[in-house]
Order: structure tokens, then sequence, then C-alpha cells
């Protein structure tokens, strides 16, 4: 099999699960991830963790294989310590990126069965980067992996403005996982959700998930009737 088959063959697979969201506002970084976990069309588990904070700066997440994603995130998560530890300060956002370019890269004769989606803010401000098995990276202003990607791109691609803030964009990246769940029967179980400000990283609760939902629902019953 050739590296081209190869790869093809990986990203096929990735695309049969997983919705994960990302995007950038004017004041941080906003990602959600479904739960659901499958293994062809049995659900294997219904709270399958997707989304890891790295560092009070940084957080990824992962779709694909479930040990793959967890020995990389694993391996970053110790380098990334490491370096702060050494030299007495956080390691910057495109370095992240660059260094889990690079463990994917070292692995691509044998490729990791995972795309990551990595976002944090430094000094450089609010930054998105999402990478594939071999480690390409790409740098955007919102992301979606997974098989729910593409139907989350489409209100993504609607709904995303530069002047975004984080409050903003909660409730739009959980309007984009659920849009994917209720599509792609490979995404579902309720959400994941974290910010990340120049301040702080927060992962939101259940019942902080449970009222962004709920006030998106107002919200509707309030267009429909208007």
């Amino acid at each position: 099999m050739t590296l081209r088959n190869t790869r093809e063959n990986t990203l096929g697979n990735i695309l049969k699960g997983t919705t994960t969201v990302a995007l950038t506002c004017k004041d941080g970084v906003v990602l959600a991830t479904d739960r659901r976990a499958t293994m062809g069309l049995y659900i294997a588990s219904k709270t399958a963790k997707k989304l890891f904070k790295i560092d009070d700066h940084l957080a990824a997440t992962i779709a694909g294989s479930v040990a793959d994603a967890q020995r990389v995130m694993d391996s970053l998560q110790a380098e990334i310590n490491i370096f702060k530890v050494r030299n007495g300060v956080p390691m910057r956002v495109k370095a992240a990126a660059n260094l889990l370019s690079t463990i994917l890269f070292d692995a691509r004769q044998y490729p990791y069965f995972m795309e990551a989606i990595i976002g944090g803010v430094d000094d450089s401000g609010p930054q998105l980067y999402a990478l594939d098995p071999v480690g390409s990276l790409i740098s955007d202003k919102f992301i979606a992996t997974g098989s729910g990607g593409p139907i989350a791109y489409g209100l993504l691609e609607d709904s995303f403005s530069d002047d975004l803030t984080v409050k903003d964009a909660i409730p739009l990246v959980i309007r984009a996982t659920r849009s994917s769940m209720e599509r792609d029967a490979a995404s579902g179980n309720g959400f994941d959700v974290a910010y990340i400000t120049k301040s702080n990283y927060h992962e939101l609760s259940e019942s902080e998930i449970l009222k962004a939902v709920e006030e998106l629902g107002s919200k509707r019953k309030k267009a429909h009737s208007s």
C-alpha cells in the first residue's frame, strides 16, 4: 500500500464518526464536541471525551481512533509541560501546533488514525489550527472535523463573523454541533464546550450547557412566532 493510499484510507476511517467544532472570536477561542464514540453501527460510548485542556491557554479536539488520539494528546501535553518548566513561560499557540504537526508527521509511514484542532490565545491573539493524520497544518477562523464536519460547516459559513465575542460564539458552536447530531448517526449524546480567553480556560458545566441550549430553544420559538 502506498503512502497516498494509506492517507486516503485513514481519512476515510476518520470521517465515519464524531463532530468537533471550533472558532475564533474577538476575545478568545471556543471549542465544542459531541460525546458519541462508535464502532461501526454500534455506539461504544455515550460519554467519550474529545475535548482536551492542554494548558491554561491551550485546548484541542480530536476525531478518529480514541486510542491514537489519547496517545497523541498525552504526548503533546507532556512536551508542553516540560517546555513550560524548562523555560518558565508557556508555549505559544503556533509552536504547540507545530509540535503536534511534528508528532503526526514523524508517524506518517504508520499514521495515527485521527484529526485534531488545536486552539488558544497568546500575545498574538486567538488562533486555531487544523491537523490531518500526517501533520498537515492549516490555520483558519473556524474549523469543523469528523463525519459531522460538513454539516457543521454549512452553519458556520452562514453565521460566522469577525465581530463575534465568546458569549456570541458559545450558542453558535452548540448550534453547529447539534445540527450535525441531527443528521449524522455517528455524532450525538450531548456536548462538551470550552472557551479560552487571555485570562483563563473554562469548560462549561452541564448546567451551563443546558442553560445555553434552553436559551437557543427560546430564541427559535420567538423567531417562528414572529
